[in-house]
């Protein structure tokens, strides 16, 4: 646990010490600045109820904003180490290959915390113009949680997919096509199960269901629900990549 507390506080430190952290922030918190002050001009004018206004304008867009900014931020963790020979020297080092993917990803994660956590200005905003008793606070809380466990996820496919690679430009490419490719799955995984409905197997329709990545998060979190079967599957799905980037960085120590 040691080893593992180390690299991660090394990495998130080497995040602001890059433009990476930088230019993420500002992108992010531009654009969903402006959404927000559009969409709460909009709100002003008619009769959402800042409860809407906070689900469809902060955790809508910024759920997006995630998919493409997640391998901008693990292209480097494995990539690079390759790439500059340093991997190496890493495997030569007293710690274990699973401490060194974990740290690398607890890195990462402690990163996206951090830039998630400061978008909470949205709904402290919005609790101090409504009035009397502010905004509904528990399906906010709800809806973080998972989308926190869904970065993470995310985070994880990109060290996975970091691990296979010498380039981080490279690395960056193949993880948002694997990152796209979970988004638009719920296309593929509706279709099947509906498909497979019509064919009378609601065995396959539930697996399918259960695979689509998106829906464990708009399905339930997003309209407020807290669900175990989402954090089970978006835990899956860190255990499973980080487990395969272990497996590829110790077929890299044998070589």
């Amino acid at each position: 646990m040691r080893n593992i507390g180390i690299i991660a506080w090394k990495e998130f430190r080497q995040y602001f010490g890059s433009p990476i952290a930088y230019f993420l922030s500002i992108v992010i918190f531009l654009f969903l600045g402006i959404v927000f002050a559009l969409d709460l001009v909009q709100t002003m004018s008619n009769t959402y109820s800042a409860q809407v206004l906070e689900g469809t304008v902060v955790l809508g867009p910024l759920l997006t904003l995630v998919l493409f900014a997640t391998p901008a931020i693990t292209m480097k963790l494995l990539a690079e180490e390759r790439g500059q020979g340093t991997l190496e020297l890493l495997l030569t080092a007293p710690v274990r290959d699973a401490e060194l993917v974990v740290g690398k990803w607890l890195g990462a994660a402690l990163f996206a915390a951090v830039i998630l956590a400061l978008t909470w200005v949205y709904p402290v905003f919005l609790q101090a113009i409504t009035k009397p008793n502010g905004i509904d606070q528990g399906p906010l809380v709800s809806a973080y949680i998972v989308l926190f466990l869904l970065v993470g996820a995310l985070l994880a496919v990109g060290v996975g997919i970091s691990s296979l690679f010498s380039n981080a430009t490279a690395a960056f490419f193949a993880s948002l096509v694997v990152s796209l490719g979970l988004w638009v799955s719920g296309l593929v995984t509706s279709t099947l199960s509906y498909m497979g409905s019509m064919g009378g197997t609601s065995l396959w329709g539930t697996v399918m269901q259960y695979m689509d990545f998106t829906s464990h998060f708009y399905n339930t979190a997003y309209a407020g629900r807290l669900d175990l079967t989402d954090i089970v599957y978006y835990v899956s799905i860190i255990v499973l990549s980080l487990f395969f980037a272990t497996r590829v960085i110790e077929s890299k120590r044998w070589r």
